[in-house]
């Protein structure tokens, strides 16, 4: 297992801390995010990418540290900063990464404090991640769940909104509906693991992934109304796209909450599974579905994915021109003729995404 340690960073994180901490106070261990231990023989996976796997907060005297997802060079690493031991600095965005050859990323929420509430801090920290995987073509599937167990996200910090001006509001919530945007426009398929309560903004986020997987333990609607606001992260449009009009209607006008199997009756989520003991049976029915889509050809998947968001957007004379756009895109990649060859040969395809 690879190991990193903090680098200039000895005040915060090591060295010379309040109480004389360690250097490796801050390394990476291997008891997974959160603390949580056996989760490569949960993942059922032996080349697991141990950079951004396993990712702890660890505490110098009154200090606490914490790591957070960058893009170095085209690759995923994570780093380590100190913050000040503030209840609302409680959390960290870490990355988990499946494997260098699979390109499964896993985008993890961990602010406990808060419910994964859309702090300022943690849409800021989302926003950077979000953009680093925007451009990396490693990347085939991106998985967004909690590391809060019982919790997927409970929208807005409520106590944070409480403390802004109005003229503030907007903003904020423009930014929140930026980075859920961003989120929706990515350019391979996205999946939202709803282990647990999922609210307001935090439901939001999920409808910006393409396909959604829910325990039938899990709680999720928009509930803005109660606050005499309205969705304002894409709600009202996502919504009425993914179940329809006349009930979402319903469901925003009564800022009703759904459990799992409603959800899936009504179309919100594609599947619902039993919750397990470890509290992650939507995370892993999301891995199986990534794995699915792995084999498949990644120029062919991105396409597909353009085609059917810009499509769904138009007329159908119009989606048909967009389907014949986007097809002309596959024909002169290598893939396409790898895939000709393997058929051939009666041998699975050895795709590049090129």
């Amino acid at each position: 297992m690879t190991t990193l340690r903090p680098r200039s960073r000895d005040s915060a994180c090591g060295g010379k801390g309040r109480r004389g901490g360690t250097e490796g106070a801050c390394q990476m261990s291997g008891a997974g995010p959160g603390g949580r231990t056996g989760r490569k023989e949960a993942l059922g996976a032996d080349n697991v990418d141990e950079i951004g796997f396993a990712l702890e907060q660890a505490y110098v005297g009154r200090r606490r540290c914490h790591w957070q997802y960058i893009a170095e060079g085209g690759r995923l690493w994570t780093r380590v900063s100190g913050r000040g031991n503030t209840d609302d600095e409680a959390w960290f965005l870490p990355v988990t990464v499946l494997g260098k050859a699979e390109g499964i990323v896993v985008l993890g929420i961990n602010r406990a404090y808060g419910k994964n509430s859309l702090s300022k801090n943690l849409m800021k920290t989302l926003s950077k991640a979000v953009d680093a995987l925007k451009s990396d073509k490693k990347v085939r599937t991106i998985i967004i769940r909690s590391e809060v167990p019982g919790i997927f996200c409970v929208g807005a910090d409520l106590k944070e909104r409480a403390k802004m001006h109005s003229s503030e509001v907007g903003p904020f919530v423009s930014k929140i509906r930026a980075v859920i945007n961003d989120i929706a426009n990515l350019p391979v398929p996205t999946i939202a693991a709803i282990d647990g309560l999922a609210l307001g903004g935090g439901l939001e986020l999920a409808l910006a992934c393409d396909v959604r997987v829910a325990a039938s333990s899990a709680k999720m609607g928009l509930v803005e109304t109660k606050l005499a606001i309205i969705p304002g992260g894409g709600g009202t449009q996502r919504l009425p796209r993914a179940i329809g009009m006349s009930l979402a209607k319903e469901l925003i006008f009564s800022a009703r909450v759904l459990d799992g199997q409603e959800a899936k009756a009504v179309g919100l989520v594609s599947h619902v599974l039993e919750q397990n003991q470890e509290g992650d049976a939507a995370y892993r029915k999301a891995l199986d579905l990534a794995r699915e889509f792995l084999p498949q050809g990644p120029v062919a998947v991105r396409v597909a994915k353009l085609a059917i968001n810009q499509g769904m957007e138009v007329d159908l004379v119009t989606g048909l021109a967009i389907e014949e756009a986007c097809y002309a895109q596959t024909i002169p990649t290598k893939d396409r003729l790898e895939g000709l060859l393997a058929f051939k040969e009666k041998r699975p395809p050895r795709y590049k995404g090129e």
